[in-house]
């Protein structure tokens, strides 16, 4: 019997907002590959909260931040420390300099194409660049990339001038949410539509507070609920808010996992105006929870969502209102859209993503 290939995992995300595509990777692997041998680099912070179920998993501090001078110097002494067959990096952000086997998966080109408005301008403005010469330099060193939808393929194929071929499509997916629902007390029993998620400005929230001032003329006692975390752009939509004189925006500030099933499972429409996703997980657990999604039709949110959305132009809070006033005003178009979603969000599968990933593993390892 030939010695087991040694598949190094970077998994710093894994606690992070973007940590559910690398979280769902190692859980379904654990359960379906028994072939490989596996190391999964984690933060220290994070090395209590993760435990393998898998002898063949084990996990391993990785102390080097990404986007940092470390991350090109210590974590490439550590890489090359590990005697990796093949490593899977989990996000773009790695040592340039490694020339092992890699994967790397690139969720999208979002932050290549907007501003963080909370940050350092100057910094921000390097840094992009910087991020510009890595998505590059990763793509072409890298022996596959994958990405989370064929849009993001065809985005990273004509950013970076890799072949077609080199590029893996794996789809995600989205979980039930097992908590049992919890009441926001100031919610229970008043119409609202919602949104999660982070406030970046590629997300368009401010054209959906708009959009939300043009419905409450003809919706007078719906409301707008905001759920995510409060950081510094969160409040300056709240100033923002109070400043024009809105009412009926809810920032809920950071909610558990059995209050977001609540309110997907009670709210009258999920909406996702974003300007730029590489596979919007958001819209597909509401699906999975019951609640009728109206999004935006840009990048990949129409492949993903399919039929089981009603789509709006996200440049246009006129339209966005349209939509969503259009969803709100008639119970079979909400019940039509709520059965769509449920067999949509049906079509995806966490482990079946993990399978295809061993494929792309065993391909670069030239075992299949």
């Amino acid at each position: 019997m030939s010695e087991q290939k040694h598949i190094v995992i970077d998994a710093r995300e894994l606690r992070t907002s973007t940590g559910r595509y690398i979280e769902r990777l190692i859980h379904y692997l654990q359960q379906i590959d028994t072939e490989h041998r596996y190391t999964i680099l984690l933060y220290p912070k994070d090395m209590d909260g993760w435990q393998p179920t898998n002898p063949n998993f084990h996990a391993l501090a990785c102390p080097h931040k990404e986007f940092s001078f470390d991350e090109q110097i210590g974590y490439l002494k550590q890489l090359n420390t590990l005697g990796a067959d093949l490593v899977h990096f989990g996000m773009v952000q790695q040592p340039v300099r490694y020339r092992g086997k890699t994967v790397t998966t690139m969720h999208d080109l979002t932050t290549i194409r907007f501003r963080n408005p909370s940050k350092n301008a100057v910094v921000f403005t390097i840094k992009q660049q910087v991020y510009k010469w890595v998505n590059r330099s990763v793509a072409h060193k890298s022996d596959v990339i994958i990405t989370p939808t064929q849009f993001v393929k065809n985005d990273v194929q004509a950013y970076t001038g890799v072949s077609a071929d080199k590029i893996t499509v794996t789809y995600e997916s989205a979980d039930v949410i097992t908590d049992t629902p919890q009441v926001l007390p100031d919610l229970e029993g008043q119409p609202f539509i919602m949104y999660i998620g982070r406030p970046t400005p590629h997300k368009n929230l401010s054209r959906l507070i708009e959009a939300f001032q043009t419905l409450q003329t003809t919706h007078r006692n719906l409301k707008l609920v905001l759920a995510g975390k409060k950081d510094a752009l969160y409040q300056a939509h709240e100033q923002s808010v109070q400043q024009k004189g809105i009412d009926g925006v809810v920032f809920t500030g950071f909610i558990s996992d059995g209050q977001l099933r609540w309110l997907y499972e009670n709210c009258q429409a999920y909406v996702f105006p974003s300007l730029s996703e590489g596979f919007g997980l958001p819209g597909l657990e509401a699906m999975r929870h019951g609640a009728p999604v109206v999004s935006s039709n840009a990048t990949c949110l129409p492949e993903v969502y399919g039929e089981a959305a009603r789509y709006f132009d996200p440049l246009s809070a006129a339209d966005m209102a349209g939509t969503v006033s259009d969803v709100l005003d008639s119970p079979q178009l909400r019940q039509a859209l709520v059965e769509k979603g449920r067999a949509r969000v049906a079509t995806y599968s966490w482990q079946r993503m993990a399978e295809q990933t061993v494929s792309v593993y065993k391909q670069v390892l030239n075992e299949s």
